[in-house]
């Protein structure tokens, strides 16, 4: 697969990718990073507005599934129990093995599988190295972190050529 860390758009939410949208192009599960992708740091709980992308998916016939490397106790799974969805923690992003093992729980392969996350060397890449189409979110919050602001300031020349590629 390829070593690419070009996404295939940049989006200014998970929330601003249409369900509708992603069932036309024949997506049937969307793997999703939980920290800055569908809440901030700490958030230990979906928005009302993760909830209602939840169930749009769903109306298409669309799985959603958190895709981890939260290494912090029971938050990946805590959240998503609240949500009512698959998770896969410590999943070794940009590891091809943590796509492929969450694919194969879900009965999906790579074509009908999009992942949404905001970071380019772990996201990105990795879905890139699995043959799944990946989805560029602006992070929701970068305060608190100073390594946060160098990351993703390295990452802004592939974030540019992301946003001339849109997947949808």
């Amino acid at each position: 697969m390829p070593f690419s860390p070009i996404p295939r758009g940049v989006y200014p939410s998970v929330t601003e990718i249409q369900p509708k949208q992603l069932a036309r192009r024949g997506i049937k599960l969307v793997l999703a990073d939980l920290d800055n992708t569908l809440v901030p740091y700490k958030v230990p709980e979906p928005t009302p507005e993760i909830v209602a992308w939840k169930q749009e998916l769903e109306a298409e016939g669309i799985q959603l599934f958190l895709l981890s490397n939260s290494r912090k106790p029971g938050r990946a799974q805590h959240f998503a129990q609240t949500l009512g969805i698959p998770f896969q923690g410590h999943s070794g992003k940009p590891k091809r093995s943590g796509y492929l093992r969450a694919m194969e729980r879900m009965g999906c392969t790579p074509e009908q599988t999009v992942m949404v996350g905001d970071q380019i060397f772990t996201d990105t890449l990795g879905a890139n190295r699995s043959g799944v189409v990946p989805l560029l979110v602006r992070p929701i919050r970068l305060a608190g972190n100073p390594g946060r602001y160098i990351r993703y300031a390295v990452e802004t020349p592939f974030r540019l050529l992301g946003e001339r590629r849109p997947f949808l």
